[in-house]
């Protein structure tokens, strides 16, 4: 049950909310009509986070419009992917926003501090995976995770990876991503003992189909407990992998 629930309740219980306040909060309004969107307000009781805009295709000032309006709803913290350069520095001169351009991420809001069972394990094939290896981690990091970022480890230098075993142990869910090949997330799943999300990426060379070989090599992954999201979704992955870590 999401917690926001379980707080009302509690709430109730307690004497420090009304009957009729807690389905007020219940029964609020679950979404608002900006007119070019529906702003889903009802996410983050439904779902424990508050819904994610997708920067790409929205100009900044429809971006302002939905962050505004998640934000008078108390729907913080707000996260932007795939948001450019441009329309952040706009966004960033009528709302307060954190801008991390490698992963082409906003946050509106604080990041919250962890409240995930264990932590959630960021590795990477190599430097050109850095990207989309961002992007997992700020979006775990923005739903309550504690994330460890493991950089540049890929097979085509297996001892590096080896030499943090420890790390590979200790997490509770890994996210896995390289390009080329794609063989790192079955070279973790046969190392680890917790659920591994694979990500595939497009970097690689022409025959590596702009992330189709990586894909499909995840797909048919020898190692058990290997699952695959899309290509360069990093986001994607991170939200699986919170998921996985509050349960």
């Amino acid at each position: 049950m999401d917690k926001d629930i379980v707080s009302i309740i509690r709430d109730v219980s307690e004497g420090k909310m009304q009957v009729d306040e807690a389905v007020l909060a219940l029964k609020m309004q679950p979404f608002e009509d900006i007119d070019f969107a529906r702003v889903d307000l009802h996410r983050k009781l439904r779902q424990g986070a508050a819904e994610v805009i997708y920067g790409a295709g929205k100009s900044a000032e429809q971006i302002e419009a939905i962050v505004s309006t998640l934000i008078n709803n108390g729907q913080t913290p707000v996260l932007i992917t795939r948001i450019d350069k441009d329309k952040a520095g706009s966004l960033g001169k009528v709302i307060d926003i954190e801008y991390h351009e490698e992963a082409r991420i906003a946050i509106a809001g604080s990041i919250p501090e962890p409240s995930g069972k264990g932590k959630i394990l960021v590795a990477t094939g190599g430097t050109s995976d850095i990207p989309v290896a961002e992007e997992a981690a700020l979006t775990a990091e923005v739903l309550g995770n504690e994330v460890v970022r493991l950089y540049d480890v890929g097979v085509a230098g297996l001892h590096r990876l080896l030499f943090h075993l420890d790390e590979i142990m200790e997490a509770n869910v890994i996210i896995a991503i390289a390009g080329m090949e794609g063989a790192l997330a079955s070279v973790i799943g046969g190392l680890a003992d917790c659920p591994v999300i694979a990500v595939p990426t497009s970097v690689g060379y022409g025959a590596s189909f702009e992330g189709l070989s990586a894909l499909l090599s995840m797909l048919n992954s020898c190692a058990a407990g290997v699952s695959v999201v899309n290509i360069d979704n990093g986001f994607g992955a991170g939200y699986m992998a919170s998921l996985i870590n509050h349960k």
